[in-house]
């Protein structure tokens, strides 16, 4: 059988057009228009009939099951060891299932030398009492016992106030420039100028006291500006008036009172209460609130520095907000070459903008608020490492940086610190700031930073001059809290070792030490008005640390480490007396602190031996305390009124934690990263 077949032979009719392609989904025309789209590739019906360009493009996946961030996976862990550490979990359970059923190694906290000011959404709270309420942004004031008594402003709980100046000035503080502003009226302030004399006696000691530290203004302009102000005050702008009496106020306060007596013949309290009234009215005569000049600003920048010990820390902070939008109305936050301005402009916005933002950051953080992170299109470059001879209004050209030592010294090395904080702070997508995946990263930029403020500035200090050696100890501080920092992570992360933990110690009492060095430099005092906070970084960090050391952890370290602690701990309460006296919250808190630091440790030496002099003052204030709080409940007839509602009395329980449960390891740093940042330079 033949199975092979004859091909009918080809005929004429010529072959009909391939069968069209059908897509899965419309074109973007007809979806557009919502019309109906047949799917036919290259070009649907409608879009051939109407004219347009049919274009296909595949719509996005349907969402299936929620990825998990790793966010989310830090978060879960986080809540994980909460719940093992109150015994609501069992540890061999912990950090097993993930939501898709797989098991998992619980992730560990990124590490970080910049915590975010803000704990997230959901890590702020609301104290409210009686139609009153405070909103807390960050764990540390609720951990160190923010209660409803809080909703009162530190004024009116402090009748002490920050140490022997605040006890001076408390008086002063019965209104602020904005009331004034709100309701107040202009007045003339001519009978409030100093003599000729007098005002240049202010402006040296404004030059020599503060200037070096601020370089906010000008020298030599602003020195003239003194000089025709105070020849004939009536004659003077109202722009000039608020510069003037700023300066002669800022001057005052940085005085000692036996100083102030010698070379001005008045009491400094009278001084200061005179200058600090004629300040808020030259800032209402100018209308500051609507204002667009610069030297406004500068002049309410200048009242705000040491205002810091005069109002409350709620009242502070609405005050320096104010600053801030006032110098987003003139621009402060754009760099002057973006906006043609004159070089001297420029140059002297940029020394303006970087205080304002850290007296912002200070304010903040004191009054329990968050830092806000800066926009990007904030772009203000940093100041000129130049000399204040090297520039001047008018000119044309801005002037040739120096390398070495120059008038910005103390400034430049701050802000050199400064940036590196700011740069591993920026906000990431996921909510994160400034993480590290391990500590070798983080050291890395440490190590950056380090050699960029060596290079740049400390190898041109000499540490005979007073003002290098405050640029030197703070920008070495700024590197030692840095990684101060990267071992409190490991703390909180809980992988960090007993030789981590006596190396963190070690970095503590360095800081400590700097701090003791300034405090100590005869050459300094000039600078008390600054040195008397902790305007160091890291002191703050390693105070906590210290204290939480001795008190929970005391066998990890050596005797010779803890008797070195307690020795720093002597010097801090002697440099900075506020630390005793002041009833501000945060200085609450240490003193608490200490206390009960020093009853673990007596208990641990079952030793009654002698205490230090700090301790014995603590211990007397605690108990004048408790008297005064059982006579009151004793006079009010209280049912059930005990003196153990007294905030300094912890030891009466029967409960082995202290009412002060102060835990490093659930502490929220974000709190102690605006002190850090800020400061009042």
């Amino acid at each position: 059988m033949n199975f092979l077949t004859i091909a009918p032979a080809p005929t004429s009719r010529k072959p009909g057009p391939p069968p069209q392609r059908i897509m899965g989904y419309s074109c973007q025309a007809c979806g557009r228009r919502k019309v109906k789209c047949d799917k036919a590739v290259p070009e649907c019906a409608a879009c051939r009939k109407s004219g347009v360009e049919c274009v296909y493009e595949a719509p996005p996946p349907r969402g299936g099951k929620r990825l998990v961030t790793r966010e989310v996976l830090d978060k879960l862990a986080r809540y994980e060891r909460l719940l093992e550490q109150h015994g609501l979990l069992d540890a061999t359970n912990a950090g097993m299932a993930t939501p898709s059923g797989s098991v998992r190694d619980t992730p560990k906290e990124p590490i970080s030398i910049h915590w975010n000011a803000s704990v997230g959404p959901d890590g702020g709270a609301v104290i409210a009492d009686e139609g009153k309420s405070r909103y807390v942004d960050g764990s540390f004031w609720r951990n160190i016992g923010v209660g409803d008594g809080q909703l009162e402003s530190d004024e009116e709980d402090d009748p002490a106030g920050y140490g022997q100046v605040a006890t001076q000035m408390r008086g002063l503080a019965v209104s602020d420039p904005l009331s004034d502003a709100l309701v107040g009226t202009r007045q003339a302030l001519g009978h409030y100028h100093p003599t000729e004399e007098a005002a240049m006696i202010l402006w040296d000691a404004y030059a020599e006291n503060i200037e070096p530290i601020t370089k906010v203004l000008h020298v030599p302009s602003t020195r003239k500006a003194i000089e025709r102000i105070s020849r004939d005050p009536q004659r003077a702008e109202p722009r000039d008036e608020c510069l003037a009496f700023s300066v002669y106020h800022f001057a005052v306060f940085s005085m000692a009172d036996e100083e102030v007596v010698e070379r001005l013949g008045e009491q400094r309290s009278e001084l200061l209460s005179s200058f600090h009234f004629a300040t808020r009215q030259a800032l209402v005569n100018a209308s500051f609130l609507k204002t667009t000049d610069l030297t406004i600003l500068q002049a309410f920048v200048l009242f705000l520095l040491p205002a810091r010990y005069t109002y409350d820390a709620h009242t502070h902070w609405i005050l320096t907000g104010a600053a801030v939008r006032i110098g987003q109305r003139i621009g402060l936050h754009r760099d002057g070459t973006k906006l043609g301005l004159a070089p001297f402009d420029t140059e002297i916005r940029r020394r303006l903008f970087y205080p304002l933002l850290s007296l912002d950051g200070i304010a903040s953080q004191m009054a329990g608020t968050a830092v806000t992170q800066l926009p990007d299109t904030w772009d203000v470059q940093q100041p000129l490492n130049i000399n204040d001879d090297q520039i001047w209004p008018g000119m044309t050209e801005m002037p040739v940086e120096q390398k070495g030592a120059t008038d910005m010294m103390f400034r430049l090395s701050r802000t050199c610190i400064g940036k590196t904080f700011v740069k591993t702070g920026k906000m990431q997508s996921g909510g994160m700031g400034g993480n590290f995946d391990e500590a070798a990263e983080a050291e890395k930029t440490i190590q950056e930073a380090e050699r960029e403020v060596e290079e740049n500035y400390i190898r041109y200090c000499d540490v005979i001059n007073p003002l290098h050696f405050l640029s030197m100890a703070l920008a070495r501080s700024g590197i030692l809290s840095m990684r101060l920092r990267v071992r409190l992570c490991k703390m909180r992360n809980k992988t960090a070792t007993d030789a981590d933990k006596r190396e963190t110690l070690h970095l503590a009492l360095r800081i400590l030490d700097t701090d003791n060095a300034v405090c100590t430099q005869a050459g300094t005092s000039k600078f008390r008005w600054l040195t008397q906070s902790f305007f160091l970084w890291g002191m703050w960090d390693a105070l906590t640390f210290v204290l939480n050391g001795l008190w929970k952890e005391p066998t990890v370290f050596s005797a010779a480490d803890v008797n070195s602690a307690w020795e720093r701990m002597a010097q801090v309460y002697q440099n900075h007396q506020e630390m005793l006296h002041s009833k501000q919250t945060i200085n609450v808190a240490f003193r608490k602190l200490t206390l009960v630091a020093w009853e673990a440790h007596q208990q641990r030496e079952e030793s009654q031996g002698l205490q230090p002099a700090f301790v014995a003052a603590l211990r007397e204030q605690q108990e004048k305390r408790r008297q005064r709080r059982a006579a009151q409940l004793a006079a009010m007839s209280t049912p059930g009124g005990s003196s153990d509602t007294d905030m300094f009395n912890w030891s009466s329980g029967a409960s082995s934690e202290s009412p002060f449960d102060f835990n490093i390891d659930d502490a929220d740093w974000s709190f102690w990263d605006g002190l850090l940042r800020g400061g009042m330079q």
